[in-house]
């Protein structure tokens, strides 16, 4: 629960624009959204690709989907594949903390936000970047991950995998895998879409391959691993 003190600053910072504030407003965030974007272009087209990994980032070190992530982290960094998350907490601290331990590289694309989000301490020093807008972070994670796996999350996670599910389904991201981990939490979600989503046209069955739903780390990691053996592929940190 936040205090007053909190919610004071959160409701000021998200204080309605008027009208006029918004258009004076307009020309000056056109150059910092540019400076963020040569800044991240720059620093993360020298790192190489990576597995990008998304979760909610208020899942306690002792929660199962936690210690799972690392996991899948650690394999994945010892199979050869850098991680990359959003920096912070929660499943993307699991994440770096996986890749950390393993030895390998990860990298944190991080946000500020007023609460919540503060950078992990298992990230490289040289390999952290931190954004003001989601946007731009989001086409950092899009255009410099490998593949991406998925663990519970809210409404940030969701937003991040159904952006990837889009790019992929209308062909303005080269395919790469889309790995669901968590059944349980997952299949609800699935079945709607497959009830709705596909019942009614909106969807063909070709975009249900877009992604897979597992409940291990050696399930994701060998769904990484076999797309990039089928296309003679490997990975180049």
């Amino acid at each position: 629960m936040l205090d007053k003190e909190e919610e004071k600053q959160i409701r000021k910072a998200f204080k309605p624009k008027t009208w006029n504030e918004v258009k004076t407003q307009d020309s000056w965030s056109v150059f910092k959204i540019m400076a963020e974007f040569v800044d991240g272009f720059e620093k993360l087209a020298r790192i190489g690709p990576c597995v990008a990994i998304f979760g909610s980032a208020r899942t306690k070190p002792n929660h199962p989907y936690y210690r799972l992530t690392e996991e899948i982290a650690y394999l994945l960094t010892k199979k050869g594949f850098g991680i990359i998350t959003g920096g912070g907490p929660g499943i993307m601290e699991a994440g770096n903390k996986g890749a950390h331990f393993a030895g390998g590289k990860s990298v944190g694309v991080n946000i500020e936000l007023p609460f919540e989000q503060h950078p992990n301490p298992f990230i490289d020093p040289d390999k952290y970047i931190e954004f003001d807008y989601f946007f731009v972070r989001k086409v950092m994670f899009m255009k410099y991950s490998q593949g991406y796996i998925v663990l519970p999350g809210g409404f940030g996670t969701m937003d991040e995998l159904f952006e990837a599910i889009t790019l992929i389904q209308t062909q303005k991201l080269v395919k790469f895998p889309i790995v669901l981990v968590g059944i349980k939490y997952w299949s609800g979600l699935v079945s709607w879409i497959k009830e709705r989503m596909l019942e009614e046209k909106n969807i063909t069955e070709d975009d249900l391959d877009i992604f897979t739903l597992v409940d291990t780390a050696e399930e994701a990691v060998k769904i990484i691993e076999d797309f990039y053996n089928r296309f003679a592929l490997k990975p180049n940190f």
